[in-house]
């Protein structure tokens, strides 16, 4: 049973960053290393289930705000005023400024704020294009 357990999340885990965007996966990969190796601590009694299980979670968790980042950045953007996000517990802010246009590059410069509990957890500029570049070169 716990092979089959195991077998599950693996494949979920691998279908996640298969299915998603190269940011998407960034986001998976990083949030599923920090999440095996904080399963595999906690689970003194079996280190692999609780990676596995750590690394399917934080995974999950690395997609997932990788796409409200994203998303949160695109729409201010799009539009020029501030996008804010918050959790239902209001615990965790995400909030998206637009900066600036750069129309030689036409790309959107985004002040990206996220606090959890009142403190600053990351604090970024972060560049929204409009296009996509299909090249090597522009």
């Amino acid at each position: 049973m716990k092979k089959i357990i195991s077998l599950m999340l693996i494949l979920s885990l691998i279908s996640l960053t298969v299915s998603c965007t190269q940011y998407h996966a960034q986001g998976a990969g990083a949030g599923g290393v920090v999440g095996g190796i904080a399963g595999a601590l906690l689970d003194r009694k079996n280190p692999w289930r609780g990676g596995v299980v750590g690394a399917a979670l934080g995974a999950l968790a690395g997609a997932t705000l990788t796409d409200v980042s994203m998303r949160a950045s695109q729409e201010a953007a799009a539009t020029g005023k501030p996008v804010q996000y918050a959790t239902e517990d209001g615990r965790g802010v995400y909030r998206a400024e637009p900066v600036g246009y750069n129309a030689q590059t036409k790309c959107h410069k985004v002040h990206e704020i996220v606090t959890e509990s009142g403190k600053v957890v990351k604090d970024q500029i972060k560049e929204v294009c409009e296009g996509e570049k299909t090249e090597q070169r522009y």
